[in-house]
Order: structure tokens, then sequence, then C-alpha cells
């Protein structure tokens, strides 16, 4: 089933990486200026693109490669490559809009302009920022130095993915795995546990898991955010005998020691510094807001970019529109939420720009996904609102219980969806399917 899955995922992303690319920089004004062509950007881009015409939306990106980021849990856990994760942006870039391959340097909300690395300023009418989040190697000491070598790695840089992998299957002598997730918010908050359950899977495999012990240190007071999940992530890390250790932010790696230092949070009159040994390491880094949002004017205190959480409107420029990472709302930073909340925007902004009679006036309730791998072929399949708490599943089972067809769903289904339908700007999430397969909201 893997290889043939496997198979499928890869003949789709070379499919798009034969695509002729976007026309480049041919004008310095747009109906829509799309910054990031991620997961969020490349949707909305693909659809406005084609409802407007040739040159109306121009997407700034200046990557060579898209990343299909939900998949790289699997690659480090070993049951995916790394190459059917990625395809050129040239082939992804919808051909009726514009490219342009590079980086911003500045946003004035107040002239509508967007200023490039270059010097040259682009004018929009509707802005829609998509950019991501950035990974802060350096705001842990002695991380940057460690990566990628004595058994420390990350699953969340194309570059050191596959160095996780390699010490998990490497790992022939057992010792102390030590897997963390930081306090500040990260990007897909559900991976940092997930490698550590696979990775579990492989030593049990190995024949070293009871030379082994395995850990989990979390920045945030809960396993998982979501009790009705959180319930069942105890089940699984109680069953498996991970040790798990709440409000521990890593704070230090010395690889010359092989130790982790953490800080216990949450209590600042009782706070500590924690010294773990490790041989194995897997880190998520601490992330924050992309530069040049950091010091432009349209964003809170915490440097994402200030918007309605309904609307994804700015509060304060009508239209400016934020969707996936970049954002201040309440809920969960995945693919999934970003998927839901381009779906939002697009829809709208053709609205305003077509003046429909009878506008959608979508809003985003929140909805975000964690699929919660918790072996090698099982997941609990989280589906949630970050603003209420309550769970929205799409199936009529309940998926806070480990399952192997929620291990499809997410192994084979979601990746083909991504590559064939999210990309191209046709996939809006699966509120149709639970229609169908959950009518009666079951759970």
């Amino acid at each position: 089933m893997f290889k043939s899955a496997a198979n499928k995922i890869t003949r789709s992303a070379k499919s798009f990486a034969s695509v002729s690319s976007g026309i480049v920089n041919p004008s310095s004004a747009f109906k829509v200026l799309c910054v990031g062509a991620g997961t969020g950007g490349i949707s909305v881009a693909s659809y406005l693109s084609k409802n407007l015409g040739e040159g109306k939306v121009g997407v700034i990106e200046p990557s060579d490669v898209h990343y299909q980021q939900p998949l790289w849990t699997l690659v480090g856990g070993g049951l995916r490559s790394f190459e059917i994760t990625n395809a050129k942006m040239s082939g992804l870039m919808p051909k009726s809009a514009s490219w342009l391959k590079s980086s911003v340097s500045s946003i004035d909300p107040e002239n509508r302009t967007v200023t490039l690395d270059n010097g040259n300023k682009i004018s929009y009418e509707y802005l829609v920022l998509a950019p991501g989040i950035q990974l802060d190697f350096d705001a842990i000491e002695g991380l940057s130095e460690a990566l990628g070598k004595d058994g420390v790695s990350t699953i969340y840089s194309p570059k050191y993915v596959e160095k996780t992998w390699e010490f998990i299957r490497t790992f022939k002598k057992g010792g102390n795995a030590v897997f963390t997730m930081p306090s500040t918010p990260i990007k897909c908050p559900g991976a940092p546990q997930k490698i550590a359950y696979l990775a579990d899977d492989w030593f049990r495999d190995m024949g070293v898991r009871d030379t082994s012990s395995v850990s989990y240190y979390t920045g945030i007071g809960k396993i998982f955010g979501i009790d009705k999940y959180a319930d069942s992530m105890w089940k699984v890390a109680n069953k498996r005998n991970i040790d798990v250790n709440l409000s521990h932010d890593l704070v230090a790696v010395d690889p010359l020691t092989k130790q982790a230092t953490f800080k216990t949070v949450g209590d600042p009159k009782n706070s500590s510094l924690v010294k773990v040994k490790y041989d194995l390491l897997h880190v998520t880094p601490k992330m924050k807001p992309v530069d040049f949002l950091k010091k432009s004017s349209i964003v809170n205190a915490a440097g994402f970019v200030d918007v309605d959480k309904e609307t994804l409107q700015h509060k304060k420029y009508p239209n400016i529109f934020a969707i996936g990472d970049c954002n201040s709302v309440p809920t969960s930073k995945t693919a999934a939420a970003a998927c839901v909340q381009g779906y939002v925007v697009k829809t709208n902004i053709l609205d305003k720009i077509k003046n429909s009679q009878n506008p959608a006036n979508l809003k985003y309730d929140g909805y975000t996904s964690c699929p919660l791998i918790t072996g090698k072929n099982t997941v609990v399949l989280a589906e949630f609102s970050g603003y209420t708490g309550q769970p929205i599943e799409t199936f009529f089972y309940n998926q806070a219980n480990e399952s192997k067809f929620s291990y499809w769903v997410t192994s084979s289904a979601l990746p083909s969806v991504y590559w064939s339908m999210l990309t191209s700007g046709t996939w809006n999430g699966p509120a149709n399917f639970k229609k169908v397969f959950n009518p009666l909201d079951s759970n």
C-alpha cells in the first residue's frame, strides 16, 4: 500500500513540475497581490487568477521549490521519501498569474504598495498576505551548531528532515531519545509528539526499546490543546511508556556533553533549569513572524497580521487580508487552517471585485485539523475549531480513537488532494465531505 500510494503522489508532484512557469514581472500594479505561494497563498492565487484573467494577480515568492510540509513527519519517520514532498515552484505557479520571484522588503498600507528587496515598488488594490512563519534556530542556545550532527535533528526544515530518519534508524544501541516542543506559537503543533511515537515504533521493531527511554518535553501546559484529543494522546503516551514533561521549554543544547537544558515555565516565581542527557534529540525550533511583517504597521504586539478572526480582513486596512501562519487568529497554525482561510478570503475578494449582487460573505469558524500520527499505521484525526475548542469531525466514527483508516486519509488521500486540488485552487476543505460522511454531526 505504501509503495503504490507513494508512486501516485510522486506522479502528481512530477506532473506539476512539468507545467510552464508563470509570467515573471510583467507589471508593477495588480488587482490582487499575493505575498507567499505556500499552502494558502498558492490556493488563493490559483483561484483568483483563473477567475480574473491574465495579469490581474501577482504573486511574490522567492523560492524555487514548493514543499508539502505536512508529510515531513512521515519522511522523518521513514515512511515516505523526501522527494514526493516537493515540486518546482515554476510548475505550480498558475499560468495566468504573474510571478515576481523576489522577497518583500516592506509594506506601505497607506499608499497600497509593497517594496521588493530589489527596490521595486508594486501597487495593489487587494493584498493577500501568506508568507508563513520563520524558524528561529538561534533562539535556542547551541542549536544551530548542533543540528544535523550526533543525533540532533528536526523535521521542520528541509535541510534536516532526512537526518531525523537517519538518526532514528541508526539508533542501534538504544539510549535516551528526547523530543521537544517550544512555548512559542508554531506551525503544525502536533508534529513534535508525532515523530516521538513513530520513533518509539521503530525502536520496538529494532529491539532497542527496552534499553531506551523516550521523553517528550513541551513548553506548554497540556499534551494537546483540545481536551477530547488530549485524553487520547495521554492514553497513547502512557501505553507506550513515553515520559511526558509539561511546561518545560528547551533553552539550550550542548553538543559536546550531549545535554539539553529546559526552563520550567508557567510559574515565574518557581522557574528552574532542568538538564537532560540525550543520545537522540529531535528539536522543534522556536518560530517567529517573518522579518518584513515584524517591522510593518499592520501587525499586533506579537508580530502577527492583525485581522478580524472571521473575515481575515485587516482591522484597519479593509483591502488587506492575511491567511495561514502569519495572521493573528487564535487557532492552530496548520495547512488545513490555511486552506479553509484561503477559501474564505478568495471567495469574498472575488465577490467584492465582481461587485456580486449575492455575495457569499463567508466567515471563518476557526477550523483546523491535526492528524496525530501515533504509529506506523495509526492516526488520531483531530479536527476542531480553535475558537470554540469543539471538534468538527468529517467522519461518523470517533476520530479521537487511533484508526488505520485515519492513517490512510493522512498518508495517502490528503497528499493526493494537496497536489491535484489544493495547489490549483479547487480544494476548499472537507466541509462538503462532512455532509456525506457525518451528516448527523455524530461526534
